[in-house]
């Protein structure tokens, strides 16, 4: 019995040790000589990764980092700290990218109970633009409200073709011609050309009054309809009041200016693929690089150009018939912060707020005066620049090129949707964004205030970039930031034209008019 058990026990230690053979026998096998779908071959692994390959390996690390740093709404890990060179010893990046608090404020643009469909209409208001984009933006929808206080029809406008841009493109090619005809159908009567009965009459050319109220155009620009079918508006920018209109005029004017005008389906979509593309980066900050040769003539600056440069741009401004001030005093202009940062300030900037070098950072401008040299400085501090034209081929922004508005209008989209928006100088785009983000949501926009930042980089060799010019810029900017606040209303003491003209503008800024906080009566009865 002993002897059978015996038996017994060496057979099964032959069978286990049999078994554990096989085993690693067929694991042997399994790495050295079947092939793996991840392993590569011996061939693969001696092959150089092709240009490809290294983007993407690239795109793949900054993409991660960039999660890393996302803000709240992108990621529930929060982030963690992050050493930044030549700003902050320590900064939390969550304060970079959060938003400022928007107070509970949304959009009431919605009439009052009194306000009517619009009546027969006693003529046709044709409007001849000015400018670029968004200076027409803005003419266009003020030209509504005037519509509407006339009773007149409004003929689609024409856009500006004799600007500096020299830009062919018609309303149809910037806009939503049918969506802003239909979206206003409550408000006014809008068509898309002159009777043909009406070609040959005679129209009434007017030059409305700058920042004209109700009783300017109620009175005598409406009189005119007693000896005319036809006014056609020569300008159509500032020729509206900023305050002090009635309620329902106000909101007529956010309804045109952020649902009617629509930009055309193939810009919108142009514009949202490009903005997809910087978004796989991670959150972004659009840059609105206002350093063009059209503004640096217009304005006088020319600080740290060449004197063949100085000498171009002069040229410019005074063959320029319709730039009124021709003697400009460059250093001047600068020091009372009327000037576009440079990109090397602008550079120094994003680093003193304490932006990171692997932040992704879109250009929103045409071509930079100087080109690639004078961005040299921004680019080694930023290397993830991008513009429309590294974002996309060259067959996707082909039926938009040589067009300055249908550029101008796929900018204008990125800038809208970016994480954070920061203009280096407050011309038309920049309050015309502004204010869009504001209608949005209070979006992030920080303002520079350039006048205060060039005092501080001329005194750069004594103060030096690191931590004190860091702490002093960004205590300047705490309150520009975009948080809510009302339009702002004329400098005191002023008078005249100049006290319009020192109000900031309808658009930049719709609270009170068109923003109210939740829980507020959205409506007005009066």
């Amino acid at each position: 019995m002993q002897k059978r058990r015996y038996r017994t026990f060496f057979l099964l230690r032959m069978v286990l040790t049999c078994s554990i053979c096989v085993i690693a026998l067929v694991a042997l096998l399994s790495v050295h000589v079947l092939p793996s779908s991840n392993v590569p071959s011996l061939s693969e692994s001696y092959k150089l990764p092709t240009q490809r390959e290294i983007g993407r390996k690239r795109w793949v690390s900054e993409l991660s980092w960039m999660q890393e740093f996302s803000p709240p709404q992108w990621s529930k890990v929060p982030p963690p700290l992050h050493k930044l060179d030549g700003a902050r010893e320590i900064l939390d990046s969550e304060k970079l990218w959060k938003q400022p608090r928007n107070r509970d404020f949304v959009p009431c643009v919605e009439p009052s109970s009194s306000y009517s469909s619009p009546p027969e209409t006693r003529g046709y208001l044709l409007v001849h633009t000015n400018g670029g984009l968004n200076q027409m933006r803005a003419g266009i929808c003020d030209m509504v409200a005037v519509a509407r206080v006339i009773n007149a029809t409004l003929v689609i406008p024409e856009l500006d073709k004799r600007s500096f841009w020299q830009d062919s493109s018609n309303f149809s090619d910037v806009f939503d011609e049918d969506h802003f005809i239909s979206a206003l159908a409550n408000d006014i009567k809008v068509i898309k050309k002159l009777p043909k009965e009406l070609a040959t009459a005679t129209k009434a050319v007017k030059h409305f009054r700058s920042w004209s109220g109700l009783d300017y155009y109620e009175d005598e620009i409406a009189s005119m309809w007693e000896e005319y079918q036809v006014i056609r508006a020569a300008k159509s920018d500032s020729r509206l009041a900023n305050n002090n209109l009635p309620p329902d005029i106000q909101k007529l004017r956010c309804r045109a200016c952020y649902e009617a005008l629509r930009f055309a389906p193939r810009i919108e979509a142009m514009g949202k693929l490009l903005m997809e593309r910087m978004r796989s980066y991670g959150p972004y900050v659009a840059l609105h690089l206002r350093y063009e040769k059209d503004m640096l003539a217009f304005s006088g600056c020319t600080h740290g150009l060449s004197p063949a440069e100085a000498d171009e741009l002069t040229t410019i401004r005074e063959n320029t018939a319709y730039w009124k001030e021709k003697e400009i005093d460059s250093e001047e202009q600068r020091a009372k912060g009327y000037c576009p940062l440079t990109p090397k300030e602008v550079g120094m900037f994003l680093s003193a707020l304490g932006y990171p070098s692997t932040t992704p950072i879109y250009i929103a401008a045409g071509e930079i005066y100087g080109g690639d040299s004078r961005m040299a400085d921004l680019q080694s501090r930023f290397p993830l620049l991008m513009r429309k034209e590294k974002l996309a081929s060259p067959d996707e922004l082909e039926p938009f090129m040589n067009h300055a508005s249908q550029m101008a209008a796929l900018d204008y989209i990125v800038s809208v949707e970016s994480d954070i928006f920061i203009p280096s100088y407050s011309g038309n785009m920049a309050r015309a964004v502004e204010g869009h983000r504001r209608f949005l949501g209070h979006r992030k926009t920080i303002s520079p205030d350039r006048k205060a930042l060039v005092h501080l980089f001329d005194k750069l060799e004594s103060l030096k970039e690191g931590k004190g010019l860091s702490d002093k810029i960004i205590e300047i900017h705490k309150r520009r930031q975009g948080s809510p606040r009302k339009r702002k209303g004329p400098i005191s003491g002023t008078k005249g034209r100049e006290r319009f003209r020192s109000e900031e503008p309808f658009y930049v800024n719709p609270l009170p008019d068109c923003l109210c906080q939740k829980g507020q009566n959205n409506t007005n009865t009066s």
